[in-house]
């Protein structure tokens, strides 16, 4: 059978949810293939929302602590899978031209790039001021 807990506490611990999926940045369509992947497979999860003020992204999280290694393995073929579609996908694009190059995004939105390269230029000037006065 089942190992009892040594405290109660470890007892409350076994028994809590068990976030799988923070949903910060996890696109919609990602979000809801992980519910369809845990619903097929027949284990139990809820959603929590994002918070108000974004200090919560919100989660899939699983009812049953039992379901953590089997969730995860089905979690890491899953993304596995996902990437590899991603990195075909973009490959496609990339064939087909549909891929801007970095010339092609500086004419398109000239102004965003030059102020990317001035605020690079000054987290580099910033971070080299504690070396030019070592030097002096």
């Amino acid at each position: 059978g089942r190992a009892r807990p040594t405290s109660p506490i470890q007892g409350i611990i076994r028994g809590m949810a068990k976030l799988l999926l923070n949903l910060r940045y996890v696109p919609d369509d990602e979000a809801a293939e992980v519910r369809e992947l845990l619903d097929r497979h027949g284990i139990a999860c809820y959603e929590t929302r994002p918070s108000r003020w974004g200090i919560s992204a919100g989660g899939i999280w699983l009812r049953n602590n039992d379901d953590a290694d089997r969730a995860g393995q089905l979690m890491a073929d899953y993304q596995r899978t996902r990437q590899s579609r991603a990195r075909a996908a973009f490959a496609e694009a990339q064939r087909a031209g549909e891929v801007p190059t970095l010339m092609e995004l500086a004419r398109q939105q000239p102004l965003r790039v030059v102020g990317l390269l001035a605020a690079i230029a000054l987290v580099l000037a910033v971070s080299a001021i504690p070396f030019v006065l070592l030097l002096r």
